[in-house]
């Protein structure tokens, strides 16, 4: 007879929709800043929320803010809210930690570094190109900050400046 093993659950990651949640263009000074000679300095902020909407369903929610300015003047100010629901299961606590903190945001980035672009060259402006972004050190890096904070606590807000 052999010996019977209690099965573990299948994995599963389900990316069931992508959707922009909240999106918002503004230019303060427009049209000013086009006859301007302007040296603008490209802000990026990020954060990452998640919540469960359904059993083993997660509504992640990138949120990009783009600030360009010039000394003083915002030329433009973008922020997205770049969604997805996943449907996660199977899965040991720390490793859908991971997936939520770090590879759904992963996933959302490209569709928001899109649309950024867009809303950008729409708005009269060069074109802005987005870098690549490594959330698996975002991730960990709030991990390690949220550690010392909350003595074990996990977080996942985040913050660049290019």
């Amino acid at each position: 007879m052999a010996d019977e093993q209690p099965r573990m659950p299948a994995k599963q990651l389900v990316l069931q929709k992508i959707y922009v949640k909240d999106l918002s263009f503004e230019s303060p000074k427009a049209p000013a800043v086009f006859t301007a000679n302007a040296s603008p300095q490209t802000q990026l902020n990020i954060r990452t929320s998640a919540q469960e909407v359904a059993p083993h369903t997660q509504e992640v929610t990138l949120t990009l803010t783009v600030e360009a300015k010039d000394q003083d003047t915002t030329l433009f100010l973008i922020e997205i809210a770049q969604a997805g629901i996943f449907f996660i299961d199977g899965y040991t606590p720390e490793e859908h930690s991971v997936l939520v903190g770090s590879f759904c945001p992963n996933t959302l980035y490209p569709f928001a570094r899109e649309a950024i672009a867009d809303l950008v060259l729409r708005g009269g402006f060069p074109q802005l190109l987005l870098q690549p972004i490594n959330f698996d050190a975002l991730y960990a890096r709030a991990l390690r900050e949220s550690a010392g904070r909350n003595g074990g606590a996990t977080g996942a807000s985040v913050e660049e400046t290019h």
